[in-house]
């Protein structure tokens, strides 16, 4: 019997009649592949007759109030996802190779045992024997850890059902295949299938799935779009190169905040939650050095302190270099330019590179007026006044506009002992920390500047 196959583009997974050179959903282009499809049923097979499903009124519904969440153990953990595990959700999670994506998801499964809520623990990569020498660093007790070494789908859910545990890890979806699909596991054929079963089971017998999802080059998790948009929640394990600390981040979630992170220490005994989140964006600053601002960011629901450094120098070729980690390259792009219109300070024939500090992302527009202003910093070698810190957006005009949750912003940084704030004209907060209120770029790079 020949296999069907069908024509999928690799980013979002829609699938198409033909190959062609640009996806029509999503748009890229030499993303079309062929691959294996699962079989359709013939137009002659008798299709069973549909079961009637009965409406119900949803202030009838039981149990669906916050205290049906399931407690981890790990606060960090409960906080992105808002509070616990949803029973019944699909959880899935990316991360680079290494970052500890396998060693939180184990510290967590031994957490649950210990306190009454049974899981299992599936590994489609690992032996049992390579799993319990990573759990034996752990300070957590893995043993009584329910461990499956399964990549046959029909197998591991054949198991889970005769377990009946309250949560299901797979680790990781790319290695789990259906005998239902002429493709190779990883496929996005087999992925798609897979994730759509997997939810389907967690629905039907309101057991949570964590899934664990390898990601490209680009940083997204492997395989089909689709694969994102089946799932409930979407965390990202992000770690900088060299750095012990490891964000966890909250990119969609259906039963909570987005854009949540929740901040751990790597050691050797597994993953640490932090216990002051901006404490650990500013170890080892530096005061007195020029190029180097505070900004109060908020990520999700938290108030965080980051600091940006930016370094300005004369350029060695003749293109100068525009280097960002952590912020937009096209925001600080719109910022050098309102700098040399609005402040007179010419950039030109200067190499720019803006870094924050402790592999943080500052995304919001509230870190706009630090990043101008370290960048004002460096490039006279002034150094910014001690005990400050920004919040504020920078407009084409070079004014300086409001931004939102600001009080929860300074209310952060006095607690951590800082006593002046640069901020928009037009707030008028109440908090124990010294307001410098700026109109204009100008006028905040003056006053900031020893």
């Amino acid at each position: 019997m020949r296999t069907r196959t069908a024509f999928f583009c690799t980013d979002c997974g829609n699938e198409a009649a033909r190959w062609a050179g640009q996806c029509a959903a999503c748009g890229s282009w030499n993303t079309i592949v062929e691959q294996p499809a699962a079989a359709r049923p013939s137009g002659r097979a008798t299709r069973p007759a549909p079961v009637p499903a009965a409406a119900v009124r949803l202030g009838e519904v039981v149990g669906a109030t916050a205290a049906t969440r399931i407690g981890t153990g790990v606060d960090e953990f409960d906080f992105v996802l808002g509070g616990g595990v949803v029973p019944g959700s699909v959880i899935l999670i990316g991360g680079e190779p290494g970052i500890g994506k396998s060693t939180l998801l184990l510290q967590v499964a031994a957490r649950l045992d210990a306190a009454g809520h049974g899981s299992v623990y599936v590994s489609g990569e690992e032996s049992p024997r390579q799993v319990r020498m990573r759990g034996d660093r752990l300070t957590e007790d893995v043993s009584c850890v329910q461990f499956l070494a399964a990549t046959d789908l029909d197998a591991i859910l054949e198991t889970a059902e005769s377990a009946g545990p309250a949560v299901l890890f797979i680790d990781s979806i790319q290695t789990i295949h259906t005998a239902e699909i002429d493709a190779p596991a990883g496929s996005i054929s087999q992925v798609r299938e897979c994730a759509a079963r997997l939810q389907s089971f967690a629905k039907s017998s309101d057991t949570a799935v964590f899934l664990v999802g390898h990601v490209t080059k680009d940083g997204s998790v492997a395989g089909p779009r689709t694969l994102e948009h089946i799932v409930d929640t979407v965390l990202y394990f992000e770690g900088a190169s060299g750095l012990d600390q490891r964000i966890l981040r909250a990119v969609k979630n259906r039963f909570g905040g987005v854009d949540e992170i929740g901040i751990f220490h790597m050691t050797g005994a597994g993953l640490v939650p932090a216990d002051d989140a901006s404490a650990v964006f500013l170890a080892g600053r530096r005061p007195g050095v020029s190029g180097a601002a505070v900004a109060a960011a908020i990520e999700g629901s938290r108030p965080l302190l980051v600091e940006v450094q930016a370094l300005c120098s004369r350029a060695s070729y003749g293109a100068p270099q525009r280097v960002a980690t952590g912020f937009d390259r096209q925001r600080l792009a719109l910022l050098l330019a309102v700098l040399e219109k609005r402040a007179g300070i010419a950039f030109g024939n200067m190499d720019v590179f803006v870094n924050v500090a402790g592999g943080a992302r500052l995304v919001e527009p509230a870190g706009d007026l630090a990043v101008a202003i370290a960048l004002a910093s460096s490039a006279a070698d002034r150094p910014i006044a001690e005990q400050a810190v920004f919040a504020g957006e920078v407009g084409l005009g070079g004014e300086v506009r409001p931004v939102g949750l600001l009080d929860r912003r300074l209310a952060e940084a006095a607690r951590l002992g800082f006593r002046i704030a640069f901020v928009p004209a037009a707030v008028r907060t109440p908090v124990e920390i010294a307001l410098q209120h700026c109109e204009d770029l100008g006028t905040a790079i003056e006053r900031a500047l020893q």
